[in-house]
C-alpha cells in the first residue's frame, strides 16, 4: 500500500529531475565564461550586442503581428462554424491541425514557388512583402493553438442564445462578434496569443529560408560560432517562454469573468435602451 503511494510521488520526482537538471547544466555552463569564477559575462556580451536587439525586435513585432491576423481570422470562423455549420467543424479541425502534419520546410518552399519575384504576385520582391509572408506562415504554424483556445472558449458559453438575444436587440452582426462574443472568448484569445508569442519567438526554418532578420536565426548562429553564449541564450528564450506560460494563466484566469460582465453591461444598457 505504501509503495502505491509512493509511485506518482517518484514519478513526479524523476520527471522534475529530467526537466531541471538539464537546465540547471545549462546555466551553471553560462555563468563559467570567465576562468574560476561565476559570472554573467555571456548575459553582459548577448545583451550588448546589436544583433540580439535588432533580431529580437524584429521577432516580437513579427508575434504581434501574428497574433492579430491569426485572432482576426480564427475568431469569426470559429464562431461561424458553430453558430451556422456545425456540419462542417470536422473538416474546419482537420485542416487547423495540417500545419502540425506538414513541416514548416514544405510550408516555406512553397510560397517560394508560389510567391517568388517572378510569379503573379511577388511577395518575395521586395522586403516589405518578405515579411508579410513570414507573417502569413506564421499565422499558419499557429493555427492549431489559436484555434483551439478559442474553439475551447466557445464551447464554454451558448453561442446561439447570446446570438439571438443580441440580434432581438437589434444588434448587427459585427456588434455581436465584438461586442457579445469576443469580451466572453477573450481569456481563450489571450491564451492563444501567448502560445502563437511563443512559437513565433524561437522559430528558424521560415525566417531562414526567407532570409529574415528573425531571433531564430540568430540563435543558430551564434551556437554555430560560440561557446558560453547559446547557453545564456537558451536560458533566455526558456525564460520568454516560461513567462508567456506564467502570463497565459495569470491572465486567463483572472480575465474571464470581467470579459463576461462586460457583455452582460452590454445586454443591459441595450435592453435599457430599447425600453
Amino acid at each position: 500500500m505504501k509503495i502505491g503511494r509512493l509511485g506518482p510521488w517518484l514519478v513526479v520526482i524523476f520527471g522534475t529531475l529530467y526537466f531541471v537538471l538539464p537546465l540547471v547544466a545549462t546555466f551553471q555552463f553560462s555563468l563559467s565564461m570567465l576562468r574560476g569564477q561565476w559570472s554573467f559575462e555571456a548575459y553582459r556580451i548577448v545583451f550588448a550586442d546589436d544583433r540580439f536587439r535588432s533580431t529580437f525586435t524584429f521577432s516580437v513585432v513579427a508575434a504581434l503581428a501574428t497574433i492579430v491576423l491569426g485572432a482576426l481570422l480564427v475568431v469569426p470562423t470559429a464562431y461561424w462554424v458553430r453558430l451556422r455549420l456545425p456540419r462542417l467543424r470536422p473538416v474546419v479541425e482537420f485542416i487547423t491541425l495540417l500545419p502540425l502534419v506538414i513541416p514548416p520546410i514544405v510550408l516555406v518552399f512553397g510560397y517560394l514557388r508560389l510567391y517568388n519575384s517572378s510569379s503573379w504576385l511577388p511577395f518575395t520582391g521586395t522586403v516589405a512583402g518578405t515579411n508579410l509572408l513570414l507573417v502569413f506562415g506564421y499565422v499558419v504554424l499557429a493555427l492549431p493553438y489559436m484555434y483551439r483556445a478559442v474553439d475551447t472558449g466557445l464551447s464554454a458559453i451558448d453561442v446561439r442564445t447570446l446570438t439571438e438575444a443580441a440580434e432581438s436587440l437589434g444588434a448587427s452582426k459585427r456588434t455581436i462578434l465584438f461586442r457579445v462574443i469576443l469580451p466572453n472568448v477573450r481569456a481563450a484569445v489571450i491564451s492563444g496569443a501567448f502560445l502563437t508569442f511563443a512559437i513565433v519567438i524561437g522559430e528558424f526554418v521560415l525566417a531562414s529560408l526567407l532570409n529574415r532578420p528573425a531571433f531564430g536565426p540568430y540563435l543558430q548562429l551564434v551556437g554555430a560560432n560560440r561557446a558560453y553564449e547559446p547557453a545564456a541564450l537558451a536560458m533566455i528564450a526558456f525564460a520568454i517562454t516560461w513567462a508567456c506560460m506564467v502570463m497565459l494563466q495569470v491572465v486567463g484566469g483572472r480575465g474571464h469573468g470581467a470579459d463576461q460582465r462586460q457583455a452582460r453591461g452590454w445586454f443591459r444598457r441595450k435592453r435599457q435602451a430599447t425600453t
